[in-house]
């Protein structure tokens, strides 16, 4: 069951790194994990001048599941999203620019096109 959900994460960050891309954003890490501290972001990538933190959330769509997958980034994870973004911001020593936090939420059903929802500036964590 946990390898099924893995699979289905890494097929939706790699089908949400292609639809960015498309979109015209330019990627500069992929699943960013901080050395000594806890957190992950999927993407970073500038969008025009912005920066943006996106976090993909993927489900396979199922009869008993009707929650929208963009409402699990609760205010924790937001938190920790942040946390982890101005650890980036240090670590890459990036001179100021401005910074938003994207979710990306992918909607799978078998035989069928992924649906996907680009929420941009999806929350606003004090930086």
């Amino acid at each position: 069951m946990k390898m099924a959900a893995r699979r289905t994460g890494v097929r939706g960050e790699t089908y949400a790194y292609w639809y960015l891309r498309r979109l015209g954003y330019v990627f500069v890490a992929r699943n960013y994990m901080p050395a000594r501290a806890k957190g992950e972001i999927d993407m970073i990538g500038y969008d025009g001048e912005t920066l943006a933190f996106v976090e993909v959330r993927t489900r396979t769509v199922r009869e008993e599941m009707t929650a929208l997958p963009e409402l699990s980034v609760t205010e924790e994870k937001q938190k920790l999203v942040a946390r982890t973004a101005r650890m980036f911001l240090l670590e890459r020593r990036v001179k100021e620019c401005p910074c938003r936090f994207d979710v990306l939420a992918i909607d799978n059903e078998i035989g069928r096109a992924p649906v996907v929802r680009l929420h941009k500036d999806a929350f606003s964590p004090q930086m």
